[in-house]
């Protein structure tokens, strides 16, 4: 759980004896992964050309031009991919951290202090279980298959969100990206209209919370 890293404190530099993933490794991995998928997908288009029936000449003429401008994109990004993996074969994938240039070095966490005393941590998680409980309270009444509630509310906090502070109306609109499925954007539209109707009052501040679902 993510309260689990209040309990550390501050920061410390990693040992150069522990080794990490080369940025430039992930890179070309990174890489590789993006034109794999626009291969897969140009691959289903290419799959799915059809003729009709008994085609006559224009469109047999068409479909194997599209067939060849898609065979053509297929095998650049074939030769793309292949030289990618020679490069990431001869790339190490792991480096000592003393390796990294000084930009991309990095800390980590202290292991030995600590925000909380463990008590303290202990009812932060009972209060943000029973938080999460209540919305998933709210989120099942909104869907087709209720059992799903926490899944989509954990899906709900890995996704990114816009915030926008209106000072002069004293509002803070969350705006929560558009996910998957549109069934469960239906659902969370619902549910964060029964959010707004609280008009909870962000924390520290006298701003209203206003919880949103894609762009204007």
């Amino acid at each position: 759980m993510g309260l689990d890293r209040l309990i550390e404190y501050g920061t410390e530099l990693i040992p150069d004896a522990i080794s990490v993933v080369n940025p430039q490794w992930r890179t070309l991995d990174s890489q590789i992964r993006s034109k794999a998928a626009q291969r897969h997908r140009l691959a289903a288009r290419f799959g799915s050309l059809t003729l009709s029936l008994d085609p006559a000449e224009p469109e047999l003429q068409g479909f194997q031009q599209r067939q060849g401008r898609l065979r053509e994109k297929i095998e650049i990004l074939n030769v793309e991919i292949d030289n990618l993996k020679q490069q990431r074969k001869d790339t190490l994938h792991h480096i000592p951290v003393n390796s990294l240039p000084e930009e991309e070095r990095f800390t980590r966490l202290r292991t030995e202090r600590k925000h909380f005393p463990l008590p303290s941590i202990d009812t932060i998680k009972m209060i943000a279980y029973r938080a999460e409980s209540s919305m998933a309270s709210l989120l099942r009444e909104h869907l087709a298959r209720p059992d799903d509630a926490r899944a989509l509310l954990r899906q709900i906090f890995d996704t990114e969100a816009d915030l926008t502070p209106g000072l002069t109306a004293n509002t803070l609109t969350v705006r929560l990206h558009h996910l998957t499925l549109a069934a469960h954007d239906q659902a969370i539209e619902l549910f964060l209209t029964e959010l707004n109707a609280t008009q909870t009052i962000f924390p520290g501040t006298s701003l209203t919370l206003i919880f949103k679902l894609g762009s204007d």
